[in-house]
């Protein structure tokens, strides 16, 4: 007797860090953080968004952000990270994939980002058709430790929980 149809579940984990250069405004999450310093990359540099991408990605068995967005490629300097977390999500959602949850863990000694949180995660659910309440953000500091702590840059933790058949 075969075994009752189970669905899937799947889970990715994204990692990014971007420099913190002058000037500023900073891009976490599609939301523009009053900053002296913003991040530098090849796109926007929105390393929340970076690392979301890459842990759906991941859990869908697709790859990461470098082979669906190689910064080889001149179109994506300077891109808006939202629009290919847009197409990320695309191409998750054509392989089958529906979304459980995000969540992320923006690591960084400054600046403060709790007003922002919400705001991350409602732009993040937005972009790919999610409650909010699917989408969670969190700030957290790194002690002073490494570059990190020394506030030369900003990293950003994410996992993805998929369903699917």
């Amino acid at each position: 007797m075969p075994a009752p149809h189970q669905a899937a579940t799947r889970v990715g984990i994204g990692y990014d860090s971007h420099r913190l250069v002058e000037p500023g405004p900073l891009l976490l999450g599609g939301v523009t953080i009053p900053y002296p310093r913003g991040l530098t990359g090849h796109s926007d540099a929105d390393a929340l968004a970076h690392a979301v991408i890459d842990a759906l990605l991941g859990a869908a068995g697709l790859g990461n952000i470098g082979r669906l967005f190689p910064d080889t490629d001149e179109p994506w300097r300077g891109a808006d990270s939202l629009a290919l977390l847009a197409e990320a999500w695309r191409h998750v959602a054509d392989a089958g994939w529906r979304l459980g949850n995000i969540d992320a863990t923006i690591i960084t000694e400054g600046p403060r980002l709790g007003a922002y949180l919400d705001p991350m995660a409602t732009r993040i659910a937005d972009v790919i058709g999610a409650e909010a309440a699917r989408i969670s953000v969190k700030a957290k500091t790194n002690e002073g430790m490494g570059f990190l702590g020394r506030g030369e840059g900003i990293a950003v933790l994410a996992v993805a929980a998929l369903e699917g058949s």
